[in-house]
This record gives structure tokens, sequence and C-alpha cells, in this order.
């Protein structure tokens, strides 16, 4: 058997646990992100087996086994570009990085060829999974800016495993044209965001929504809706003292609190049967869920008045008693 046949066919064996490396890879970072409040959304993925055959003939691999080392692969995606060097320092301090990290940011003389600048890190995926052989699967991170990553998924698909001398020249021109813009978009969303700190005022909803966001991601990594969290947290900004330090206050909260948020969760969150099959507790399923609960446990009047005159009562008896507290 050729050694293409051979490492397909052990691909086809081992990749439902190279899947769950990926996944727990992917789990990993989520949670050490958002401990670090680092706002980034993360997704894994294993190689599909028509790609795995296609780059084994392409690059022509002697072993492609171990040649193709992105066979698990896990993606980071941030706001902007500032956020690229802390999720790169978070890799560095939490996983094992096999070589050097990939950065061909401030790489000198790629600026005419047609590609994102890539950003990758190789490592040991966290976890136990191991192959047969008895060692660790390997897990190719990419990190990237929401801009870069439509930018890099779109050009893909119009260009997927070509040169760039084979794509016609005014398709090349519109992807010159679209990585200025991307560059562009990044710039400017970095300079809004560092613009918009200098105003706390401004931004008091959405610093308090963010640092729930945050701390509400080191119990699950369940999807949410953010429209209900930004009116949630609007009429919730009135039961909090604009002079207080209540971010703080907040994660001390959730850490003194951690193993009864955890037992809430688990029995009334977005995975409970409550939620699932009975359709309630749904703020249970909301990152404002944390300032709900730790409101309850020190301002429960305050909350209460607020809270009916501007939202539906049964939401927080809902939250009052998944908290087991009485209203």
């Amino acid at each position: 058997m050729n050694p293409i046949d051979q490492a397909l066919e052990r691909y086809q064996k081992e990749i439902s646990r190279i899947e769950r490396a990926a996944k727990l890879t992917a789990a990993h970072l989520q949670r050490r992100a958002a401990r670090a409040r680092i706002n980034c959304e993360v997704i894994y993925r294993t190689k599909d087996i028509r790609s795995f055959v296609a780059k084994a003939h392409h690059k022509q691999y002697s072993d492609p086994w171990n040649q193709i080392t992105d066979k698990a692969g896990v993606r980071v995606i941030v706001q902007h570009r500032g956020l690229l060097d802390p999720v790169l320092d978070l890799i560095r301090q939490t996983l094992t990085l096999v070589g050097e990290p990939e950065d061909d940011r401030d790489k000198v003389g790629s600026e005419d060829r047609l590609q994102y600048p890539r950003l990758h890190a190789q490592v040991i995926a966290w976890g136990d999974e191991a192959d047969d052989d008895g060692n660790p699967y390997e897990c190719e991170i990419q990190i990237r800016t929401e801009a870069t990553d439509l930018w890099a998924r779109m050009s893909h698909k119009l260009m997927y495993k070509s040169e760039a001398g084979e794509v016609p020249s005014t398709v090349r021109r519109s992807l010159y044209r679209l990585i200025a813009l991307v560059e562009l978009y990044d710039l400017e969303v970095e300079r809004g965001v560092d613009a918009l700190a200098r105003y706390p005022d401004v931004l008091r909803s959405n610093r308090l929504l963010g640092e729930a966001e945050h701390l509400y991601r080191t119990f699950t990594d369940h999807p949410y809706r953010r429209d209900l969290s930004e009116e949630i947290v609007d009429v919730l900004i009135g039961a909090i003292r604009p002079d207080s330090d209540y971010l703080g206050r907040l994660a001390g909260f959730v850490e003194d609190r951690r193993n009864d948020l955890e037992r809430t969760y688990r029995d009334y969150g977005p995975l409970s049967e409550h939620f699932l099959r009975r359709g309630r507790y749904i703020l249970a399923s909301q990152p404002e869920s944390l300032i709900i609960f730790e409101r309850l446990s020190s301002a429960k009047l305050l909350l209460q008045g607020i809270w009916i005159d501007q939202l539906p009562e049964s939401m927080l008896n809902d939250m009052a008693d998944a908290w087991g507290v009485s209203l």
C-alpha cells in the first residue's frame, strides 16, 4: 500500500479522536480567553477527508500522515487586530507550542502577494487524546480578525488551491482592493474601540454587558441572544450605583459563588430540562443572569422596583426561583 493510501486509512480510523482533540482545544481557549477578558469566537474542525487526500497528492508528501499537520484545526476570531497579540500570548502561556508561530504580519517582501497575513501556531492539542502510536495529537491554531476571516473565506472559494498567476486578472484586482479595505476596516475598528474607551459614562451599559459575557463564558460557550442581553442590561443598570466599582464586585461574586452558579446553570441553564423542554428560565441561558443573581443576593428590593416597571415580572420570578430567593 502506498503512503497516501496508508495515511488515508489511518486518518479515517482516527478521525473521531482527532475531532475530539480539536474540540477540547477550542473549548480550552474559549475558557481561557473569557478569563483573560478577550472577546473572541473560537471554532474547531477536522480536515475534510477529500482535502486530506488532495493535499497529500498536491504536496507530493512522502509521509503524509506526519507531514500534514493541520488534521485538527482551531480558529480564533477577534474583533480587531489589537487583540491578535493577546491571543497569541494566551496560546503561548496555556498550550505547548510545536515550533515558533508563523507570523507574516510584518514580513518584508510579501506586500504584493495575494493572501492575508498568516498568524498560525502549531500546538499540542489540549486533553489526553493520542494516536495509535501513543503520541498526542497536534492542532493548528489560526488567529484572525473578523474582517480578515471574511476575506480569507471568500477568497478561498474564488481561488482554492490556485497559484496567483492562474487566477483571472480581474479577480486578482478585486481581491487586492478587498485586502486594502480589510486593513482599513481593522484599523478603524481598533481606533473606534480605543476612542470609546475614553468615554466610560457613554459605555457603561456596554462595559457591564461585556464583563458579564466574559464571566458567563467561564461557565458555558452556549450561544445566547445578544439583542435580549442588551435590553435586559439597559434595565439592570438602573439597579446599580453609578459611582460603584460594580465590575469588580460582579467578578468577586462569580468567584465566591462559582459552585452555586455552576449548579444553577446545570439545573436551569441552556442544556437543562427546564429550558429545553419547558421553555422557561430563558434568562438563565443569558450572560446577564450573573448580574441578576448578584442583585438578587445583595439588592433584591431595588432590583424588583426597577424591574416591574419595565420588564415582565414572570421573568424575574423565574430567576429568583432558580437562585433560591423569594420575592
